[in-house]
């Protein structure tokens, strides 16, 4: 059975790969992406899958994911995740803008 701290250790070491590996893709991205202390993430909800990306990077845990009830004719799905930005922890950092993967967080000023 895993411990909480194991899983600790295993959620840090995952986040860390992913930010080394989202630097090294997105290197000239990350130089046009806004950020640091006077700004923070904003969460497109129609664009936001709740992949749960954006959450394994955030140092800060200023991120949660909350159910959202579907409306489609076509999904019988009788709800989704997405992603909210919980603002005053939010440092700017941008890494969960690099993590997602339908460009859903953008960063605006505070």
């Amino acid at each position: 059975m895993t411990t909480s701290e194991d899983l600790a250790k295993r959620r840090s070491a995952e986040a860390e790969r992913i930010a080394i590996s989202l630097a090294r893709q997105k290197g000239e991205r990350r130089a046009l992406i806004k950020g640091g202390e006077g700004t923070v993430a904003w969460v497109t909800e129609n664009l936001c899958i709740g992949c749960d990306q954006c959450t394994i990077v955030c140092d800060d845990d200023a991120i949660e994911l909350y159910f959202k009830d579907m409306v489609s004719p076509l999904l019988e799905v009788p709800s989704n995740r997405k992603a909210k930005i919980i603002r005053d922890p939010c440092t700017g950092c941008r890494l969960c803008v690099l993590a997602c993967p339908t460009d859903a967080i953008t960063m605006i000023d505070r």
